[in-house]
């Protein structure tokens, strides 16, 4: 392995570096299905031992909740590695970062108790992040009053100024941590810029530009110090000496702008490339894939839900799940599993494995049913389908279990579950060709398991045996 502790000294002219020589692996947590899936859950196991924790793209339209000694934590923005004292966390590129909410989510945990003491100390800001203006987010409203007029529908966002600030970078009219950190003389006026731009196609826009610009002057000197060349950042973590790194993904495969239900989709690449361009990590840095799927299905807002069960099925699951939103507070969506989008996220993102989560959810019922193909006018059709259109109209054929009608939230190894339930996990497993790991769960502790080959072996963080974390259940990601 070569090790460069300058980060003014990248490898020699003419160095080469073989595949097996490619530095430090990052692991990637991501969705499987629409978001939601808890992948909170494994991100927070896997940070109790990681040297960095990353965000990679998206912004504070995602969210969780983690409990630690009796105290919940809200996150949005911050990577969820920051409640780990031990570790650094980072912002990468293609994170858009909305200042005022990045401050007030950290001030407002760090005041919950002592793991966000000192958080800023330990976050790094990549340079090349884009900002999310104020602006930004009335202009996502204004955008979704729009859609809901001319369409008589609305894509369903969170309003927190994502897309617009994603079109902004898109149009080469954004504005950059290192714009804001440079010459405020030079960033004044391209804020100028970029608000006239936007008040010329809304003119119902009013915008207090001095009173912006004196606020973001002084959240600049709070923010530069947390400010760092991420791409060198992120060299000098992956060819330096030996280190954990893991990368959270937010919203989930299902809304990534390329391969999502598009329209109704996120603006960012919520799959395995976003962490490469959202943080400047080669694809041979990428080490361990982990898709986060629940035992069900979820959905946030409109668009097509082929195995949505608006029926008593539906409404026990969003009880029992507690399907709330912890950005929108919006009831999600229920339905049974769809094999379908879980083996078309896998063929984007080659998972090392599928984290089951919420598996007791299930407990309840008498039978279980799992979506393993489409069918369009009587015939099944091979691929998950791009067109909306034609997804709106499919037929789902489902597979049916019997339930196990056994409580599962204690279960702490394989054995513990009852066969009804393995059986139910193999299914899956074999259907999308990835070793599963599924979640227990109870008030004082939770231990994700691999079932690979059928051979069980006790996961924590990076295959360490250790005592695992005090997490309560998390019920978004």
């Amino acid at each position: 392995m070569i090790y460069h502790k300058n980060l003014n000294q990248p490898p020699a002219t003419g160095q080469k570096r073989s595949r097996n020589d490619a530095g430090n692996k990052a692991t990637v947590v991501l969705g499987a299905q629409w978001g939601d899936e808890g992948k909170g859950k494994v991100v927070d196991l896997l940070a109790t031992e990681a040297d960095l924790v990353c965000r990679c793209q998206g912004g504070n339209n995602a969210g969780h909740t983690v409990v630690v000694d009796g105290k919940e934590y809200d996150f949005h923005l911050l990577p969820s590695g920051i409640i780990n004292t031990k570790s650094t966390s980072l912002i990468g590129n293609g994170v858009v970062i909305h200042l005022p909410g990045l401050f007030e989510e950290g001030d407002k945990n760090e005041k919950k108790g002592t793991c966000l003491k000192g958080w800023e100390k330990r976050l790094i800001v990549s340079d090349r992040a884009h900002l999310v203006f104020d602006f930004h987010q009335v202009v996502d409203g204004l955008q979704e009053t729009e859609r809901q007029a001319q369409e008589g529908k609305t894509i369903g966002t969170t309003k927190k100024g994502i897309g617009p600030a994603y079109s902004s970078k898109a149009s080469r009219t954004g504005l950059r941590v290192c714009d804001l950190l440079a010459d405020f003389k030079d960033f004044s006026t391209r804020f100028k810029n970029l608000v006239h731009q936007y008040q010329s196609m809304y003119q119902s826009l009013t915008v207090d530009v001095d009173d912006q610009l004196k606020k973001l002057k002084e959240y600049a000197e709070r923010l530069r110090p947390m400010v760092r060349d991420g791409v060198y950042y992120m060299y000098e973590a992956l060819h330096g000496p030996p280190k954990k790194i893991l990368v959270e993904g937010a919203n989930a495969a299902l809304l990534d702008i390329d391969f999502g239900t598009y329209p109704f989709v996120t603006s960012s690449n919520c799959t395995v490339g976003g962490a490469c361009t959202g943080l400047g990590i080669p694809p041979l840095n990428i080490g361990d894939v982990f898709g986060v799927s629940k035992a069900y299905t979820t959905r946030v807002g409109i668009g097509a839900f082929p195995t949505e069960q608006l029926n008593a099925v539906g409404e026990l699951l969003q009880t029992r799940g507690h399907e709330v939103g912890v950005t929108t507070g919006r009831k999600r969506r229920c339905g049974w599993l769809d094999l379908v989008i879980v083996r078309y996220a896998h063929m984007i993102n080659g998972f090392t494995a599928i984290a089951l989560t919420k598996l007791d959810i299930l407990d309840v019922l008498d039978e279980i049913k799992v979506g393993v193909a489409y069918k369009l006018n009587g015939k099944r059709i091979p691929h998950f389908p791009a067109n909306m259109d034609v997804l709106q109209k499919v037929e789902v054929e489902y597979e049916t279990f019997p339930g196990w009608k056994t409580d599962t939230s204690a279960a702490r190894k394989w054995n513990d579950l009852p066969a009804k339930a393995q059986n139910y996990i193999r299914f899956i497993e074999n259907h999308i060709g990835v070793p599963s790991m599924f979640d227990t769960k109870s008030q004082t502790s939770m231990l994700y398991l691999f079932v690979f080959l059928r051979r069980v072996v006790v996961y924590t963080s990076w295959n360490h045996i250790s005592k695992a974390p005090v997490i309560s259940d998390i019920a978004t990601s």
